[in-house]
């Protein structure tokens, strides 16, 4: 102990007051370890003991990434069991899927665009099968658990979107579809509920993926926000008796690309006028006239109007201070672009196993932020919207 306190002596006498707080985590760090180290051996470093249950064995180098920057420690090896410093234990569970997946394709020998730099750039050489095992094995209980839990309550609201990834599958490399549904129950409060995964957007890929979230228990839903995928609406109104929302930003976007660039400000400007009617009779009613007003310039955007009309104000129906939350696919888009971006990182994926790994870790992480932010919808609207007061049997017979 005394020796300690010299070396921490001389370590503040001699550090510059940038390198301080690294080189004090690294000391402090580096005497965690030797504690943690002789009560698994039973005896100090050198100490000679009857009570000894095994020895050491030298150390491994690693570099340990902190907020202080990167601090080298030295590891304790075991000539008998193993160590492992429990501060460098806890990492995200997607960070954890990240670097499964791509040991998992270094394994197997799949030439992904840089993954060799990345593995190298980790510190992650010589893998062997057995160490990816244990760590994908862990990481996919933890999110088969999450995707499969029973869902309690209703769910008045149901936001789908898909993302694609590229996966090699029976040797060939194929486009799937990472289907994302997220939920908000009557306490106001957005959940994960579901990941689907499939080659093609028709509705028996829509109706099995329904399916399945209503056999964990989903009910009560009353709107689907999602784009115009193939099938969609029929699988919405079959298996959840449900309306579909059509995504007023992607609609806006397949609508002006019926014009040119030097029209479509004109264009979206006068569109824009149905949304900002105030009940739901007004906007069916203006977006009519301006689908008329257009017609005789831009004919097939007035056809596309005329198709979309009742799929993209279906959220005119609502309370108008929920409206802003049911138009479109935004609460969605943050939590597709995370995805997209640690996807993008693998390049290729080896199997549906490692997009379901990777994917399911960040939306359990999301879903773990959502639980404990503040509700995403009023009590109140949702309250009078799912539980509408019903009416006093005295005056029915009065009546």
């Amino acid at each position: 102990m005394t020796e300690d306190r010299i070396a921490l002596h001389e370590l503040i006498g001699k550090s510059a007051d940038a390198d301080f707080l690294r080189e004090m985590v690294g000391f402090a760090a580096q005497r965690l370890m030797e504690l943690e180290v002789e009560a698994l051996t039973g005896a100090g470093y050198g100490e000679r003991s009857d009570e000894r249950l095994t020895k050491r064995n030298g150390y491994r180098e690693r570099t340990w990434e902190t907020r202080a920057g990167a601090i080298d420690l030295r590891i304790p090896k075991l000539r008998r069991g193993s160590y492992f410093p429990a501060f460098l234990e806890p990492r995200r569970t997607a960070e954890k899927a990240l670097i499964a997946v791509i040991q998992e394709a270094y394994v197997q020998g799949i030439s992904t665009r840089n993954v060799d730099e990345l593995v190298k750039a980790m510190g992650m050489t010589g893998i062997s099968k057995s160490q990816v095992s244990r760590l994908c094995e862990e990481i996919d209980d933890r999110v088969q658990a999450f995707l499969t839990r029973p869902l309690e309550g209703d769910w008045p609201f149901v936001w789908l979107d898909a993302t694609y990834v590229k996966v090699r599958q029976d040797g060939r490399i194929v486009s799937l579809a990472a289907i994302l549904a997220i939920g908000v129950n009557t306490d106001g409060r957005r959940e994960v509920l579901g990941l689907g995964l499939g080659l093609s957007e028709a509705e028996t890929f829509w109706s099995d993926f329904l399916r399945s979230l209503t056999r964990r228990g989903l009910r009560g839903v009353k709107l689907v926000i999602a784009d115009a995928h193939l099938g969609l609406k029929a699988a919405a109104s079959k298996v959840l008796g449900a309306t579909l929302q059509r995504c007023r930003v992607h609609c806006m976007r397949n609508l002006l690309s019926c014009v040119g660039k030097a029209h479509q400000t004109m264009v979206a400007a006068t569109i824009r006028t149905a949304f900002a009617q105030e009940t739901a009779e007004a906007a069916h009613e203006q977006w009519r006239r301006v689908a008329d007003s257009l017609r005789p310039r831009f004919s097939k955007l007035a056809a596309l109007m005329d198709e979309a009309e009742f799929d993209v104000l279906a959220y005119m129906a609502y309370p108008k201070d929920l409206r802003t939350k049911l138009h479109s696919t935004n609460p969605l888009e943050r939590l597709n672009g995370e995805i997209k971006r640690r996807t993008n990182v693998v390049g290729i994926f080896p199997g549906e196993g490692a997009v379901t790994r990777l994917v399911g870790a960040l939306l359990l992480e999301q879903h773990d932020e959502w639980a404990v932010c503040r509700r995403y919808m009023t009590m109140e609207s949702l309250t009078e919207l799912c539980h509408p007061p019903t009416a006093d049997p005295l005056s029915i017979a009065a009546e």
